[in-house]
């Protein structure tokens, strides 16, 4: 599956000299520092970077982007442990144990474990990529709308396990998510809820009613408090605790395999990407734990499986980039502009002529996993730092830079608006015990739902004999009934014993 001779061609490239290699670090730095500030996303980080790279080599100037991209895959997970705020939208599942961790006294372990789980899975889904970059994009290319659809369902299948106390509340969360991610105007050209309001025509803003479902009840539940880790003594910072947690993946090694496999094929399927992956594996991590029970409290397992799947749709995205010239998602529609403006076109072609610039740059990615280790550990010493400041001062800073976050997504009022209304629906929510991350993952999904339904029933007629035309789209299919049968099953045990 490796073509040797251009593969060596690609190591001598990146071993002659230090070109290169020179701009994996400030990409690295510039990832991790804004993939940590709530709103600010990857994609408008890479954005902003773009220009720069006009004045470089094609080389360096992917290297360079490539490495932001890596390092906010891990970026995001710091405020989403620290404060309960996803600091990109990859990043929610992260949230649900990590913070409780933090609560507990717990985030050097959940730290360090997020940070191995991103550094496995980034390196193992790279070096995927390196054997299976062709196979892998052939079985992309033949995904349709109907197999999309059925991704979709998967994805909502996880509100079970998001549901909390109540599985109807949990269900009733996840259906207003979906109105909320349905509002605005369809691919049909229809309009819906958006109350005349012009900021609406293009739906609800995600990034700012995440940050505000997901952070509003923790921020509101602190006022009282003092510090975010109530405990003195739990307070301080670890290195040793935190490589306790970064080896953790070792004890956990089927949930941290999981959670890569499910991020580089979800990564690799255009439109979906890390935002579904995460919260897929997570599903799938806690309907297989030994004590479901656990998650959403505080359980190590929650964190790596959210972690591993987010940081390993980065090579399933890469794929489906280089081998169809198909963005995975925004991170990898800024690279193809890169290309384009170096005047290379990505795709099958780009593939065959240039074997070894497609190995230099997967290779460069491999070396960008292994330095994300040291340069990622010290990023979390210095912002863990944040558990010790007092929260009278922490929530006014957080609360204004989230709305500073949301005001720069799209330079208008709008933002700070949609944060300060979700985060009160979000107190609301928690305030009468319905899952706020249930809605997160409704809005995430509802428009890939209704929008790839609706042209599975374009292209089908309405005819259900089409699926029978589709045996990817039956398999998907076939592993959802199964993956059902399963929890069912699990949960009948559980109450016979």
């Amino acid at each position: 599956m490796i073509d040797f001779p251009e593969f060596f061609v690609a190591i001598g490239v990146l071993t002659s000299g230090f070109d290169a290699w020179i701009w994996v670090f400030p990409g690295l730095a510039v990832g991790l520092v804004f993939g940590a500030l709530p709103g600010i996303s990857v994609t408008m980080a890479m954005a902003l970077f773009l220009p720069m790279t006009l004045y470089m080599e094609f080389l360096p100037a992917i290297i360079f982007l490539t490495s932001i991209f890596t390092g906010a895959g891990f970026g995001g997970s710091v405020p989403a442990i620290l404060m309960n705020i996803p600091g990109t939208s990859s990043a929610v599942a992260t949230t649900f144990d990590g913070y409780p961790m933090a609560r507990k006294g717990l985030h050097n372990e959940a730290l360090g474990a997020a940070l191995g789980a991103s550094v496995t899975g980034a390196l193992v889904s790279y070096i995927l990529l390196l054997f299976l970059i062709v196979p892998l994009a052939n079985i992309v290319i033949k995904m349709g709308p109907l197999e999309m659809l059925g991704v979709a369902v998967w994805g909502m299948l996880m509100l079970g396990s998001l549901a909390g106390v109540s599985m109807l509340r949990g269900m009733i969360a996840g259906c207003l998510g979906v109105l909320i991610g349905t509002v605005g105007m369809n691919t049909a050209g229809y309009m819906r809820g958006t109350m005349d309001i012009p900021e609406l025509l293009d739906g609800v803003s995600k990034v700012p009613a995440l940050m505000g479902l997901l952070a509003a009840s923790a921020l509101f539940g602190l006022v009282n408090s003092k510090f975010i880790i109530e405990s003195d003594s739990s307070r301080g910072l670890s290195g040793k605790r935190m490589l306790v947690g970064f080896f953790s993946i070792l004890k956990h090694k089927v949930c941290t395999l999981r959670g890569l496999l499910i991020g580089t094929l979800v990564g690799a399927t255009p439109g979906v990407g890390a935002s579904v992956s995460n919260l897929m594996s997570y599903s799938e991590a806690k309907r297989n734990s030994k004590d479901p029970d656990s998650f959403g409290k505080g359980n190590i397992e929650g964190v790596i499986a959210a972690e591993s799947a987010n940081s390993s749709s980065e090579g399933g995205s890469m794929a489906t980039m280089l081998a169809l010239g198909i963005p995975g998602g925004g991170a990898t529609a800024v690279l193809l502009a890169a290309f384009a403006m170096h005047n290379v076109v990505g795709g099958p072609d780009f593939i065959d002529k240039n074997k070894d610039v497609v190995y230099t740059i997967i290779l460069s990615n491999v070396g960008q996993c292994l330095l994300l280790f040291p340069i990622g550990f010290l990023f979390i010493f210095l912002a863990s730092s944040l558990v010790k400041v007092p929260l009278r001062f922490l929530i006014p800073v957080v609360l204004v830079a989230a709305s500073f976050g949301a005001y720069a997504i799209d330079g208008s009022a709008a933002g700070p608006i949609t944060l300060l209304v979700f985060a009160i629906i979000g107190w609301v929510l928690a305030r009468y015990k319905y899952p706020p991350a249930a809605v997160v993952v409704g809005m995430l999904l509802g428009g890939l739902l209704e929008n790839e339904a609706l042209k599975t029933m374009q292209l089908s007629s309405g005819h259900p004999a089409y699926l029978l035309e589709r045996p990817g789209a039956i398999a998907i299919f076939a592993l959802i009934v199964v993956s059902m049968a399963l929890t069912a099953r699990a949960k009948f045990k559980k109450k016979k014993n």
